[in-house]
């Protein structure tokens, strides 16, 4: 693996754990102003709220080959 290359994975990585944090921060948040509010817990609000997760997730999951097609696209 080369320097683009490593770069490029480090980038996917970087990108997809930025995503699942905001998600678990937003999920945190919506937690505690509902609890505080003393709300009822709204279900497809936490979904859309966990769906930046999940992307993150994916991009997680298919790293190498993002990588792959990022530094492809750099070099050319």
């Amino acid at each position: 693996m080369d320097a683009s290359e490593r770069g490029a994975m480090m980038l996917v990585r970087f990108v997809a754990v930025a995503l699942i944090g905001f998600s678990l921060a937003e999920i945190a948040l919506a937690f505690a102003l509902v609890m505080h509010a003393h709300q009822p817990v709204g279900v497809l609000a936490w979904v859309g709220k966990s769906l930046p997760g999940v992307a993150g997730l994916a991009i997680l999951i298919k790293a190498r080959s993002l990588a792959q097609w990022l530094a492809d696209w750099l070099d050319s």
